[in-house]
């Protein structure tokens, strides 16, 4: 019985061990494919970890968690452990409240934690950067190391201290000779909590950093919102650092303890100049590379870009940087609400890249400067059918960045082309498909594909129209048992999971070029017709620069790396019919290829009464679909 409780034991404990350990060795498997898909393996390659070192962006990130999380670490350990004694020391009452006061950021949601802290640094108006981020994993990481400390000093003789004094040590020597090595195992238990805390901080970081300050855990989340292997890449850097370093503190004191400590003069006398000249060749670079740069127009200046995750070229920002000399500072977003709450608590950027209906409300707000027309030499280069769209009929305010359609994405072996023809968006409630299809978790885009199902305006605002959407949208989620998803869709349409799905154009090209079944199809019935555009808000600081950056991305060169990286239609009229023609990366991909000849296509018109309708219900949509489930 015993034997066989054993064996049971061991199989649990394996199960476990492949639990916990085979999601991380498919990650480092996947870091060496070839493609670019997250889940289907096409060959060894060594291509993402190029991709991961010659992006500045993820190597700073790299940089930032670790530096931020040792300074932390140390800065929260010293302060803990000297709280921890003190308050051994104190009346029980006092004790007992900062214990309470301790305990409280750990049992609250990180979320609470993270918006005091936004608020704190926003009232006392605190640039938020490098600075705000480590105050705040110094702040969170106290309470782990005085909770692990704690136990420690109360099992510990409370006259120790003073048996050391009465034998002549000073108070001083009483702490660091006496108390502190009876305590080490709970300062060291704290301090790798600490460390691993602040390592793995997402909610807090997110909520505090900026001036484009990420840490690795924000920058893998704006990485994850579209396709990226490179996030495989950085992820098994992370694993192998870590493992390194527990292989030197666990393996270092053996090697050691059979080493000889003798060390040869002849190799100290070598190392010296070796360490000179290295220091020397660095020096020279940096101030050959000032130089140069120092020669350059804006040289010294930087530039504050606001932009959606993984929305650029891989070379933009580099070329752009060794053109002008300036730095570029990038954050991400991930929906234009989240920037608007930025702009409108007045963060300052130089280029923002919102959507159409959203570059609509800051101009009505006054978020926004107008254009220097003279500065601008990329208007020529772009299409006329993406110039002058309703939202800035003379463009004053905006650049198009990138622009196309929502449609539907399908696998030409599972549907039939003439139930797309036939009933366009209504396929999404033909029971033919049932449980075989993606809806997107957008309220603007779902209730787009109801009211157009219906044969009405994306735009209106119609009450009784705006309830039959809803009433549309209720049938389809409790009938057709779909997926809500967002840019999962991409990956998993590109490997033939589900009939088909609602879908962005751009987003679509990707699917269509990884899996030659797939189909893109707009209805004739109309879609949205969207455009996300460059614009320079109010409060820029650079707008010199600024325009510069404009017409550098608008720009053959600029405009080809990105569409040809990003897959969205490019508003540049040669990069467009280059990458969609022969040769071209999206030759014979039709949702490469923006429609312009639907007189029923809209451009989304933001009205605030009509967003607020749409989306209590698409909440009440959502809930009926779990109800569904």
């Amino acid at each position: 019985m015993k034997k066989g409780n054993r064996t049971f034991g061991r199989i649990l404990m394996i199960l476990m061990i492949v639990f916990f350990y085979l999601p991380i060795v498919y990650m480092i498997v996947f870091s060496f494919n070839e493609g670019k898909s997250l889940t289907s393996f096409t060959g060894f390659s060594l291509r993402w970890y190029k991709h991961m070192l010659e992006s500045r962006d993820m190597m700073e990130s790299l940089y930032t968690t670790f530096s931020i999380a040792v300074l932390a670490t140390l800065i929260s350990t010293v302060t803990g452990t000297i709280s921890a004694i003190g308050l051994s020391k104190s009346k029980k009452i006092v004790r007992e409240v900062v214990e309470q006061v301790n305990n409280l950021p750990l049992m609250n949601p990180e979320i609470v934690t993270a918006i005091g802290f936004m608020l704190l640094f926003i009232t006392f108006q605190v640039e938020k950067g490098y600075i705000t981020m480590l105050l705040a994993h110094i702040a969170f990481c106290i309470p782990y190391v005085m909770l692990s400390v704690m136990p420690k000093i109360r099992s510990l003789d409370p006259n120790l201290a003073d048996a050391a004094m009465d034998l002549g040590a000073t108070p001083l020597q009483a702490l660091t000779k006496v108390i502190v090595p009876q305590i080490t195992p709970g300062i060291i238990s704290g301090a790798l909590i600490a460390f691993t805390m602040s390592v793995d901080d997402f909610i807090i970081s997110y909520f505090v950093t900026g001036s484009g300050v990420k840490n690795l855990s924000i920058m893998v989340y704006t990485m994850s919102k579209r396709v990226n292997p490179s996030i495989n890449a950085i992820s098994t850097l992370v694993v192998v650092i870590i493992t390194a370093v527990l292989l030197v503190i666990n393996v270092a004191p053996m090697i050691m303890a059979k080493r000889q400590k003798k060390v040869e003069i002849g190799k100290r006398r070598m190392l010296l100049p070796g360490i000179v000249a290295v220091v020397s060749l660095i020096v020279l670079i940096c101030l050959a590379n000032l130089r140069e740069s120092s020669q350059l127009p804006y040289a010294g200046e930087t530039l504050y870009v606001y932009n959606w995750g993984e929305y650029t070229g891989e070379n933009i920002i580099r070329d752009f940087e060794e053109k002008t000399g300036a730095v570029v500072v990038m954050e991400n977003f991930d929906s234009n609400e989240q920037m608007y709450i930025k702009v409108v608590n007045g963060e300052a950027y130089d280029i923002l890249v919102p959507s159409d209906y959203m570059i609509q409300r800051l101009i009505e707000e006054d978020l926004l400067q107008t254009l220097d027309q003279d500065r601008l030499t990329c208007m020529d280069e772009l299409m006329d059918a993406v110039k002058g769209l309703p939202y800035d009929p003379e463009n004053t305010y905006s650049v198009p960045y990138f622009w196309g359609t929502v449609g539907i994405v399908y696998d030409t072996t599972k549907v039939d082309i003439e139930d797309l023809e036939e009933e366009g968006f209504n396929i999404f409630l033909d029971e033919k498909y049932r449980g075989d299809i993606y809806l997107y978790d957008s309220e603007r885009d779902s209730f787009m594909m109801a009211l157009k199902a219906l044969g009405y305006s994306m735009n209106t605002e119609n009450e009784e129209e705006l309830q039959a959407a809803y009433e549309w949208l209720v049938q389809c989620v409790q009938t057709m048992e779909p997926e809500i998803v967002t840019d999962e869709i991409i990956d998993n349409m590109a490997q033939g999971r589900k009939a088909l799905g609602l879908i962005y154009s751009g987003d679509a090209a990707y699917v269509m070029s990884e899996n030659e079944d797939m189909g893109f199809y707009l209805p004739e019935s109309g879609t949205n017709l969207w455009s996300d555009a460059m614009v320079i808000p109010a409060n820029a600081k650079n707008p010199e620069l600024a325009h510069e950056f404009i017409n550098h991305v608008s720009s053959y060169d600029g405009a080809y790396d990105n569409s040809s990286y990003v897959g969205y239609t490019s508003p540049n009229q040669e990069v467009m019919e280059e990458l969609s023609g022969e040769g071209g990366d999206y030759e014979g991909i039709n949702a490469y290829i923006t429609r312009t000849d639907n007189e029923l296509d809209e451009v989304f018109v933001y009205n605030e009464d009509t967003r607020k309708i749409i989306s209590n219900l698409w909440s009440k949509v959502k809930i009926a679909a779990s109800n569904a489930g």
